[in-house]
């Protein structure tokens, strides 16, 4: 950690070039002979890459930043509150501490909080940004944090870890091949918590990862603006008799669907109806958590088609996780031949072609209000969905 970085010409500096082409910075010759324009390069980008994910560090003054990947694979502050509030009781272990976004959430929720962080400069750097962030409930290890908890004595409320999903042949998703593996040191967090969460990549498969796990209570699917961000695991000390899936969006209004294991294989009734006046399309946190029929009996939905994730309705769902659109018309796919400069955003869902193919097959121009939605209805079997977006997320 150089700390002529946090010098005042130097940020004044980096304030000044936040617009600026980091390329051209890092080549450039640097005007500080104590910071080199490589850093002087970092520093920005990293910064202008927390606008929106960390905007509490972006707009505290001295925050000195990592490498670009560190703030590429930490959490953003909206996921990283929504985990805080899975903790439970006074204390934490943070395992894998990272850029300390996780253990500063946590921290403001709990009476203390422990970072571990195997490498040295990163774990200086965080703790020198919760310094100046005023957060004093947590205390900084530079070290392995399996290891410190093998010897350590301490029994902590919980333990935090996301094991990082990056191998020598590339990215992996399956929690025995990250690190560190926390399928084969289980039994150690058991001994030492009572409350385990895992952060695991949102591309792994729930039932997959029950395979590897035990003693799991909850899965929380997090999603922000539709895009699945993370998968967050809650193992407790006891067995529980039945595993909770909570799908969550965190967007401009926080919304969850819950459901326990297996209520998502009810069968849900296809009825032969009509269309009626909304459509809706589930955000991605539900989709991954599959309970697809169960969308549809909950919010009193009608299902189009058996394998077609979308459901149609008399009346708006204000609270509905996910896209609602109101349908202004059917159009059958030849019907789409005849008609000159086109306009709409094409969503293809149970359909036999894909989106791309199908803008340029029809030659379709965006528009920001629009939606044409191909797919098929049991009814009506193959069609499109002429409907106005009234709720994105």
């Amino acid at each position: 950690m150089n700390e002529n970085i946090l010098a005042n010409q130097v940020q004044e500096y980096i304030n000044n070039h936040l617009n600026g082409d980091v390329f051209t910075i890092a080549m450039a010759k640097s005007p500080f002979p104590e910071v080199s324009s490589k850093e002087l390069a970092n520093q920005i980008a990293a910064k202008q890459k927390s606008a929106k994910k960390l905007p509490t560090w972006y707009h505290q003054d001295l925050v000195y930043y990592p490498a670009l990947l560190s703030i590429e694979q930490c959490s953003s502050e909206s996921t990283a509150a929504y985990k805080s509030g899975l903790a439970i009781g006074e204390s934490l272990i943070d395992l894998t501490g990272g850029f300390g976004v996780d253990s500063l959430f946590f921290a403001r929720k709990l009476k203390s909080v422990t970072h571990c962080e195997i490498n040295p400069e990163l774990s200086e750097i965080a703790a020198h940004n919760a310094e100046i962030l005023h957060q004093s409930n947590i205390s900084f290890l530079a070290l392995d944090g399996i290891a410190y908890l093998r010897e350590t004595t301490v029994y902590f409320d919980n333990i935090y870890i996301d094991p990082a999903r990056r191998s020598s042949t590339g990215k992996v998703f399956m929690l025995k091949d990250c690190t560190p593996n926390v399928v084969e040191h289980l039994d150690l967090l058991l001994s030492k918590s009572k409350r385990i969460i895992i952060k695991t990549a949102p591309l792994l498969d729930l039932s997959a990862g029950l395979k590897e796990l035990k003693n799991v209570s909850e899965i929380h699917v997090v999603s922000v603006k539709n895009e699945c961000k993370e998968l967050l695991w809650i193992v407790e000390n006891e067995p529980s008799e039945r595993v909770k899936i909570v799908c969550t969006t965190l967007n401009e209004q926080e919304k969850s669907f819950s459901f326990f294991k297996g209520e998502e294989d009810s069968e849900a009734e296809i009825p032969e109806l009509d269309l009626q006046q909304y459509l809706y399309e589930p955000d991605t946190a539900l989709l991954k958590g599959g309970a697809f029929n169960l969308i549809a009996s909950r919010y009193g939905l009608q299902k189009l088609h058996a394998q077609t994730q979308l459901y149609t309705s008399s009346k708006v769902i204000a609270d509905f996780p996910g896209r609602r659109f109101r349908i202004k018309g059917l159009l059958m796919p030849a019907d789409l031949k005849k008609e000159k400069g086109l306009k709409g955003n094409v969503i293809a869902r149970n359909y036999r072609d894909k989106a791309e193919q199908l803008v340029k097959k029809y030659k379709i121009m965006p528009d920001q209000q629009r939606f044409l939605i191909f797919t098929q209805s049991r009814k009506q079997g193959y069609l499109v969905i002429d409907a106005d977006i009234e709720q994105h997320y």
